[in-house]
């Protein structure tokens, strides 16, 4: 006080008008929200856009300004949709800052001549030095030291997620040694909430100084997601290919035919051929489309779009019990005797004590433990007749209601802790410890105990005080478990059926976690704690701090996982932050909420699979995508390049080869439409640059050796070996050709699905590329190009080819997927 220049008394106002001017007002931070603009920017930094923006600058270099236009309106598209959906996000989100404390009742003076009176101002307003009051129900404003205290207890779980309240007291005695400073118990903090009792307190810190906002200048996010690495692995081999492709295609053309610079057009041509231009557009409007079904459907905020591929590719899910597998309050399990038999007399008195004890102590409401025991037991104190309470004591541990009895009696019901209750009862040492050990086993098992006794007193008229609490006659325990979510116990069988293994990370006793984890069917295996154990196979790991739970976070990222954090606490944004993707509810504290990627509008598990699902939609149609254009480029260009020296021309124009691709890519923006098969969803998908190199290398080769077999059949077929001097007819055939196989390769290299499942978007989308490449030679658009109508000879034996073809590709692809799997993920480090 001295420091803080304050006393009893409060501050005046002259002082607290003065300090608030010199210090600011007792707000947060808020996180500023980008805006489109800079979500626009920011989109242009994708590695994806990237490549795209690198092919438009070496086209408007070639002065092939219609090939620029198309990618840079390509890149445009991507970044708009990108912007729009991350804003919509933002918006959203604008609404959910609402867990700060309004007003605060404050001990202030006119002048340093009045006495103080209470009044109730608005917690901005409040500053180091002022005198504050605290009442159950009560929102902590400010970091406070207590001067005076009363029964008080307080719910800090936002803060270091234990999900009982703690007990405070104006003491100078220091918590226990490594406890920190939320376990001292003279200090309450911000962002914590008065559970029982009350106070007189000190502001020591408010606004940006506080504990809770300090918690929002976090390190920088964790490094790259499983998103961003799967990006800039892709990424990069587009960008080797597309680098070497023109060098190549230049020299090749100036050894073996002569040809200079007059092929730079065609090389470009080539390159942007290779590179899949719809990517950007594709990813973004996947994304974007399944973040919009989650938010309609399912309450589901995702605030960055490529958290939802994350949510996608996660396989570990590390979650905190209280609030997911358990609701936030007790229920009773049994009511036990001194021998362990059920006692419903038991469960009678504890109940008969909890309602006389609201009834006459003046507390607001019952605290968890009693309002279990009036659900448990309704209607068992109005079989009695109240006369005084004792309210709880976080020294004393337990609370005392005292009621009408026989004829010239009272009865003192007492119910808390079992050792101040069996403390206080006439028990020999023997029989006492044996109670103990009972209460420790029944502690071990997860369940949390009231002790009740009852002890009869001759009537008097001079109030009941503690030291009347002796002598007493043990009645039994009552035991509590945590009530289950109602939808946990499904929830975590989809998540295990989905391959999303489930992590407890939590800072309750090990018994409870494992207790709960039990009751819903999740196998704990060897409960472990925080400081005790690196073994990343531990399901419950029990006693955690943020520290901890970050820590395990970033191991199992390091060795190979995905991983998912759910968190609603201030102690949960080390681990939201080292998290491939941190998940948060809706009534999370602000900085939890800031700090998460996908947000959800109740603290479900359920919501979680349905995300994940939706994750594994998009990233199935996007690494479809991938499969079927980069495999049919890579075949496509590698025929080419083949003809290219082979021939005495050029195999195709530029402006044809820039047709047939914007023809290609406008079908493939079907697959942002498509169901993929059952498979895909069932495991983690993750965009692996080995695994796609693998599959475009093998079916690529497979493509180009078809689409030259192909060329050279029609050719001598058709017209004989003097006819490849006619550039028209080949320029016409390949076109159609090509199309007409890569209208194939879309249905046949889908994930899971054969060419008999063609119906849907894909499957009408690659109709209408065959239509195309059928009618567009006959179309005065394709005589613009160079192209001209074939005989009939041709599309008879071009449908023997194709019939050729399609059998080629789907023997190809059974060979693949017996060696390979088709989209098998690769081991996990540790797992077979």
């Amino acid at each position: 006080m001295r420091r803080l220049e304050s006393s009893l008394r409060g501050l005046t106002d002259e002082e607290a008008e003065a300090r608030l001017a010199d210090i600011g007002e007792n707000t947060l931070p808020e996180a500023r929200t980008p805006s489109w603009a800079r979500l626009f920017v920011r989109g242009l930094r994708d590695p994806f856009t990237t490549v795209l923006l690198c092919l438009g600058l070496v086209s408007a270099t070639v002065t092939a300004w219609g090939t620029a236009g198309v990618i840079l309106s390509l890149v445009v598209v991507s970044c708009v949709l990108r912007a729009t959906g991350e804003h919509r996000a933002d918006r959203s989100m604008a609404a959910l800052r609402d867990l700060v404390a309004a007003t605060a009742t404050v001990l202030r003076r006119p002048d340093g001549d009045r006495p103080p009176t209470e009044r109730e101002i608005p917690s901005a307003e409040l500053v180091p030095g002022d005198v504050i009051r605290l009442a159950p129900g009560d929102l902590v404003p400010a970091d406070v030291r207590l001067l005076r205290a009363s029964g008080l207890t307080v719910h800090q779980a936002a803060l270091t997620g234990e999900s009982e309240p703690v007990a405070k007291y104006a003491l100078d005695v220091p918590g226990p040694p490594g406890a920190g400073p939320f376990g001292q118990p003279y200090l309450c903090f911000q962002g914590s909430s008065v559970a029982s009792g009350g106070a007189t307190a000190l502001v020591l810190r408010t606004g940006a100084r506080t504990r809770f906002a300090r918690a929002q200048t976090r390190p920088a996010r964790r490094g790259a997601s499983a998103f961003d690495r799967s990006v800039h692995g892709i990424s990069w081999v587009l960008i080797r290919f597309m680098l070497l492709t023109p060098p190549l295609v230049l020299m090749a053309n100036v050894a073996l035919r002569g040809r200079g610079l007059e092929t730079l057009p065609f090389a470009v041509a080539v390159a942007v051929g290779l590179t899949p231009e719809m990517l950007p557009v594709i990813v973004t409007t996947c994304l974007a489309r399944g973040a919009s079904l989650l938010a309609r459907g399912h309450g589901v905020i995702v605030k960055r779009l490529p958290a939802l591929h994350d949510l996608g590719a996660i396989d570990v899910l590390c979650l905190d019990k209280t609030g997911t597998l358990t609701q936030d309050r007790p229920v009773v399990e049994r009511a036990l005797d001194a021998d362990g038999n059920d006692a419903p007399d038991v469960l009678h008195w504890a109940a008969t004590g909890a309602w006389w004890t609201l009834q006459l102590a003046d507390l607001p409401e019952p605290d968890v433990l009693d309002e279990a025991l009036l659900d448990a037991a309704e209607g068992a104190g109005e079989s009695h007749e109240g006369v005084a309470a004792l309210p709880f004591d976080p020294v004393r541990r337990l609370a005392t209601a005292v009621v009408r009895g026989s004829l010239g009696t009272h009865t003192l019901v007492v119910k808390g802790a079992p050792e101040d209750v069996l403390e206080r009862c006439a028990l020999d040492p023997a029989e006492r410890e044996r109670l103990l050990t009972r209460a420790a086993h029944e502690a071990e098992d997860g369940l949390r105990l009231l002790a009740v006794a009852t002890a009869d007193r001759p009537v008097r008229i001079a109030p009941y005080t503690p030291a009347d609490e002796r002598g007493l006659t043990f009645r039994g325990f009552v035991t509590f478990r945590d009530a289950l979510a109602p939808t946990a116990a499904q929830a975590l069988r989809d998540l295990a059926a989905h391959g999303v293994a489930v992590r407890i990370l939590t800072g309750d006793h090990s018994g409870t976690a494992a207790r709960a984890c039990r009751d819903l069917g999740l196998d704990p295996g060897d409960v472990r704690t925080a400081r005790a154990t690196d073994d990343l196979t531990a399901t419950v790991v029990a006693r955690c701090t943020p520290e901890d739970k970050a820590r395990i976070v970033t191991a199992l990222r390091t060795a190979g996982h995905t991983v998912g954090f759910l968190g609603d606490g201030v102690n949960d944004v080390p681990a939201l932050h080292a998290a491939d993707v941190g998940i948060a509810p809706r009534d999370a504290v602000d900085v939890a909420r800031e700090s998460a990627d996908v947000v959800l509008a109740h603290k479900d598990l359920t919501a979680i699979d349905h995300a994940v699902t939706a994750g594994r939609h998009s990233s199935g149609n996007i690494a479809t995508y991938l499969r079927v254009t980069l495999s049919s480029n890579l075949g496509n260009v590698a025929a080419m390049l083949a003809a290219g020296l082979l021939l005495p021309f050029l195999p195709m124009f530029p402006a044809q080869v820039l047709a047939q691709n914007l023809c290609f890519d406008a079908a493939q923006l079907a697959f942002a439409h498509d169901r993929p098969a059952a498979g895909v969803l069932a495991r983690p998908t993750v965009l692996r640059p080995r695994d796609f190199l693998r599959f475009i290398t093998w079916f690529g080769a497979l493509n180009a050796i078809a689409d030259l077999a192909t060329f050279g059949v029609l050719a001598l077929t058709l017209y004989g070996p003097d006819t490849l001097e006619d550039e028209t007819v080949f320029h016409s055939a390949w076109f159609i050709e090509n199309l007409l196989t890569q209208a194939l390769v879309m249905l046949l290299l889908r994930s899971g699905r054969s060419i008999a499942e063609g119906r849907g978007p894909v499957g009408r989308a690659a109709a209408v590329l065959a239509g195309v490449g059928l009618l567009l030679p006959l179309t005065p658009l394709g005589t613009l190009l160079g192209m001209i109508a074939l005989p009939l000879k041709y599309y008879l034996l071009l449908s023997a080819v194709l019939a050729l073809y399609a059998i080629a590709l789907w023997a190809g692809r059974a060979g693949y997927e017996r060696r390979w799997g088709e989209g098998r993920q690769s081991p996990r480090p540790g797992q077979p």
